[in-house]
């Protein structure tokens, strides 16, 4: 089974992966959700800073320091 997530079915089907008896393919899903997680928060993180919010309001809301947020998008140069 592949565990790359190109879509919302894709995503719902790695998702119920992730249950899977199987450790191979649970694993394999958490990893790929992992993936598809990062790139939500760097897209909303992005979004957010365009619309002028903090780092303190988007460390608020992701329930992280504002330092740490700061740190781990500050390259997109905002």
């Amino acid at each position: 089974m592949s565990t790359k997530v190109d879509g919302m079915a894709d995503a719902t089907k790695v998702a119920a992966a992730a249950s899977s008896r199987d450790p191979a393919i649970g694993l394999a899903a958490v990893a790929s959700l992992r993936g598809l997680l990062e790139s939500l928060e760097e897209l909303q993180v992005t979004n957010a800073r365009s619309q002028g919010w903090s780092w303190q309001q988007i460390a608020e809301v992701l329930q992280v320091s504002r330092q740490a947020v700061h740190k781990k998008y500050r390259r997109f140069g905002f």
